[in-house]
């Protein structure tokens, strides 16, 4: 099977983590999520960790030439050479235009690019009820307030993050349809953008993105 070069688009909280590692493992492929690179350099509190942690507090998009820096690094490692999925990158046409400069220098471009969709109030409601562990990264989906309450992984203690905070979520998916939206119109034009209807189990949605792309489903 040929090897995919895959982006998988959407709004905060549309799910393209657990499709990205859905996909991951059925296609033998890297999964690249510049959210945990994000967290790692933020967690490490190096002087680039300090700067990417002013704008995820306030839900701001990190700048395109510290992301550049993070992906272009990720992608010149010898388990992206099988293929890849990118989740949270690129997220402006800017970004968009340096991938695809990063690509070329290795003879290489994207294979497709896979949008998931669901309703801004699906988002908020998502986001709103998801708490995560500082210690391992476990992300906890609970309609109840589960902030202070033990990780199930390892024990700690599980907290909102900042940019999870009602507030916060407003004004990200306002960022989000700002600078994110006009890279789909660029992707709209290459031919290889694949728009998926993000509502359902995870299941149904991998499915869908499967289908999407031409690709055998694996079997129940």
């Amino acid at each position: 099977m040929k090897k995919k070069r895959l982006v998988l688009l959407g709004a905060p909280g549309v799910g393209k983590g657990t499709q990205a590692k859905e996909l991951e493992k059925h296609l033998s492929l890297t999964h690249i999520s510049s959210g945990d690179m994000l967290r790692e350099a933020v967690r490490s509190q190096s002087r680039l960790g300090l700067r990417v942690q002013e704008y995820l507090i306030k839900g701001d998009l990190v700048p395109d030439e510290l992301m550049m820096s993070l992906v272009a690094e990720r992608l010149k490692t010898k388990e992206c050479a099988g293929g890849f999925v990118l989740d949270g990158y690129p997220r402006t046409v800017n970004q968009a235009r340096a991938l695809d400069e990063i690509l070329i220098k290795r003879n290489l471009r994207l294979t497709d690019v896979v949008l998931l969709e669901i309703s801004r109030r699906e988002v908020i409601r998502r986001l709103s009820m998801r708490y995560t562990c500082d210690a391992c990264g476990k992300i906890i989906k609970s309609e109840e307030n589960e902030e202070g309450q033990k990780c199930p992984n390892c024990g700690n203690r599980l907290k909102r993050r900042s940019d999870d905070e009602p507030q916060t979520i407003e004004h990200r998916l306002d960022v989000y349809e700002e600078l994110t939206r006009p890279l789909i119109e660029f992707y709209q034009e290459t031919g290889i953008m694949h728009q998926v209807n993000g509502m359902g189990t995870v299941r149904q949605v991998f499915q869908r993105i499967l289908t999407a792309l031409n690709l055998k489903k694996p079997e129940t």
